[in-house]
């Protein structure tokens, strides 16, 4: 069983593209095999910057004989329905068969194919995967058809055997399939010939190119780790630069070079997110002050002088780069010093959305929900207020232009500058937060309420105008923003009903609407359908904490459901206690009864809730499960109102034997009307207590 080895080797692939080509290829290449009959055991791909590299082992040499049997039409049918059959079946008249089935007489073909070698059927794969590659980019250049993400020079095609290799037969507009590839384009240039994919791997390393981009990461990480620690400096973490970085390198070479003095009193995030966006450089810092004062940069050769022209270079249009950031840091100082009214007002021209309004007004939406909100979170109104008036300032500054990653912590330094209070300055900063599902959830009361309101506001004004997120497409980001409220609200165990809040952020919407926009719907259904996101996003939330579906809904029935700490307390508490054993045969108890008085209620026609007299009870069993309920109830109701979800399940428990027992041995509907009708009102008890805790009739199985 042969092994198959395919390189496309072309010019430069983009670092944000070669992951997925390489999952692409794999893919394509491996489906295309099987469908026309191989298998193999094993496939791996690796890229770099020239290549895409596919490694198939325990590739079988052809694919197997089949046998296929096809039903034709009905003996007598017209002569162009029979002859379009043989042409689909590529059979001849001669060879068909008839049949009797239960319509009569039919034409049968047998469709007999001969089994293909590996060689044959691996050209026609790769031909087919390097003509249609998904690339989102794609080039044609000379005067060929092909299309490649940059013009593709080389295939190397080889099966390998142990008695040695042969090339499959391949050319693509001009482009012949061999056993020669080419090391580093500065370090080893030449051509490579090669056996196995070992032999690749091997003579590759020799000339330069290290193929896995895991390993080209660490190399970069450890490297850059040991030059700073060597320095007593530390490099600061960012797992999206060293992948980018590690898809623009073959050979990655490691220097750190030093900042222009100059330079070094620039915000940190300037500094980093200059070096990082313009020149892919990683930051070193001050491990005690967190002042950035050297870069790490990734060459891709290694030179005579060991990286001092580079370093240089390098070095001299930082510099320039930075210079830009200084002028940009000291114009906009000179704003915020002068209280950062010209930024506001400049908010005016800046549209938010065509239907709801400039940055400005989007202000005063959230500025006067976060004063509504303030006193709900612990802040102070006035200062929630003024914090909402800046948030969005930084957004007409020079430096936020530049660099709009940089919005909301530019703000926090120019609120500062401005003489504004640290609790207004950090809201500003944290009021975009959190971002995503790791990012980090603001907790100082101020921040909360702000974040909130910037969140609450996009969405109900976003819902106001029809513009909700659909399928995968979410251009406003509105998930995020539903996970962003969920979070401030569960990690600062915040106690309020986020029905009231949807409600208020949509009242404000109207009261500030200048253009009539927001006028053409309906208050309240828009307040439920909004709702419905929150709990589709809370699923979504909980999920990862094990919480299944069937729990949240359980609990999203209860009461006071719109309050999602208590909501979230609730199901944590049932999914716990759904694990356990008790849990599990409870619900199936709780079903149990709650079927037998549904089918008791409709045959009788009365509602059985009520009158349950243990001196009713005929035998041991009713008369423990009576002394359990009586024990148990209010210790649940205490619990329940305490809030303590784990107690009240602890103490359900408890009821599961005698329940149980109670099932086994007493018949609920007897022949004596009043044993049944008291004993139906027991199982009403069962069923109020139960459901007093959860509605577990939403739990599945």
């Amino acid at each position: 069983m042969p092994d198959l080895l395919i390189e496309l080797f072309s010019e430069e692939i983009p670092a944000r593209m070669q992951a997925r080509a390489a999952d692409d290829l794999k893919r394509l290449v491996t489906d295309g095999l099987v469908e026309a009959g191989l298998t193999y055991a094993h496939a791996g791909t690796m890229v770099t910057p020239r290549r895409l590299t596919l490694a198939l082992e325990g590739l079988t040499d052809r694919s197997p004989d089949t046998v296929e049997e096809r039903k034709g039409p009905k003996v007598g049918a017209p002569d162009k329905a029979i002859e379009g059959f043989l042409r689909g079946a590529g059979v001849i008249r001669d060879v068909l068969e008839v049949r009797a089935d239960k319509k009569g007489e039919t034409y049968f073909a047998r469709i007999e194919k001969k089994g293909r070698p590996a060689p044959e059927i691996v050209a026609e794969v790769v031909e087919a995967t390097v003509r249609g590659f998904p690339w989102p980019k794609s080039m044609r250049w000379g005067a060929g058809s092909l299309r490649w993400v940059r013009p593709l020079h080389r295939i190397v095609c080889i099966l390998t055997r142990p008695e040695g290799h042969e090339v499959v037969p391949l050319d693509i507009d001009g482009i012949v399939s061999s056993d020669v590839t080419e090391g580093h384009r500065f370090m080893a240039p030449g051509e490579i010939r090669v056996r196995s994919f070992e032999d690749y791997q091997h003579k590759l390393k020799r000339a330069f190119v290290m193929l896995s981009p895991d390993e080209r990461a660490e190399t970069i990480r450890a490297d850059a780790a040991n030059l700073a620690f060597a320095a007593g400096l530390e490099v600061v973490e960012d797992a999206g630069l060293l992948a980018e970085v590690a898809g623009l390198v073959e050979w990655p070479v490691t220097l750190m070079g030093t900042i222009d003095e100059q330079f070094l009193d620039l915000p940190p995030e300037v500094l980093q997110t200059s070096m990082r966006e313009h020149q892919k450089f990683f930051s070193v810092r001050e491990p005690g002050s967190g002042r950035i004062v050297r870069f790490v940069t990734v060459a891709n050769r290694e030179t005579a002088d060991d990286g001092a022209t580079i370093l240089n270079g390098n070095q001299r249009v930082l510099s320039a780069r930075l210079a830009d950031a200084a002028f940009f840091w000291k114009n906009d100082l000179a704003v915020a010093k002068a209280g950062m009214g010209a930024w506001t007002r400049n908010l005016k021209s800046v549209t938010f959305h065509a239907k709801l309004g400039s940055e400005a007004d989007r202000v005063e939406r959230i500025a006067a929900l976060a004063r509504e909100l303030a006193p709900v979170v612990g802040a102070n109104a006035d200062e929630a207020e003024q914090a909402a008036r800046l948030a969005k300032a930084d957004l007409t500054s020079e430096m936020v232009y530049e660099f709009p990653e940089l919005q909301g912590i530019m703000g926090r330094y120019y609120a500062k500058s401005a003489g504004f209070d640290d609790v207004v300055a950090d809201a500003v900063a944290e009021h975009y937060a959190p971002l995503g599902p790791s990012d980090t959830v603001p907790t100082a009361p101020v921040s909360v309420a702000v974040s909130l309101a910037e969140k609450l506001d996009k969405l109900t004004g976003f819902w106001a105008i029809d513009e909700k997120p659909t399928g995968s497409k979410d251009p406003y980001a509105l998930r995020r923003a539903a996970l962003g409220v969920i979070r401030l609200i569960l990690t600062n165990d915040l106690r309020l009903a986020i029905f009231g809040l949807l409600d208020e952020s949509i009242r404000i919407e109207r009261r500030h609407d200048r253009s009539d926009g927001l006028a053409e719907f309906d208050h309240r259904v828009l307040v439920g359908d909004l709702m419905e996101f929150f709990e589709d996003r809370l699923k979504v939330h909980l999920r990862d904490e094990g919480i299944p579906h069937d729990v949240i809904d359980a609990c999203l029935a209860m009461p006071n459901a719109d309050d999602l700490t208590l909501l979230v307390k609730r199901a944590r508490a049932l999914a716990a206690f759904m694990k356990t054993e008790d849990g599990t045969n409870l619900v199936q108890g709780f079903k149990r009864a709650n079927n037998i008085l549904t089918q008791a209620e409709e045959k009788d026609g009365v509602e059985y809730s009520f009158g349950a007299d243990a001196k009713h009870a005929h035998t041991d069993e009713e008369r423990a499960l009576f002394a359990a309920l009586d024990q148990q109830e209010p210790v649940i109701e205490k619990a329940m109102t305490d809030e303590d979800f784990g107690a009240a399940m602890t103490s359900l428990a408890l009821l599961r034997p005698p329940i149980d027992v109670f099932f086994e041995s007493v018949q609920i509907n007897a022949d004596n009307q009043i044993l049944r009708r008291n004993r139906l009102n027991l199982l009403s008890r069962i069923r109020t207590l139960c459901l007093g805790v959860a509605d577990l009739t939403r739990i599945e199985g």
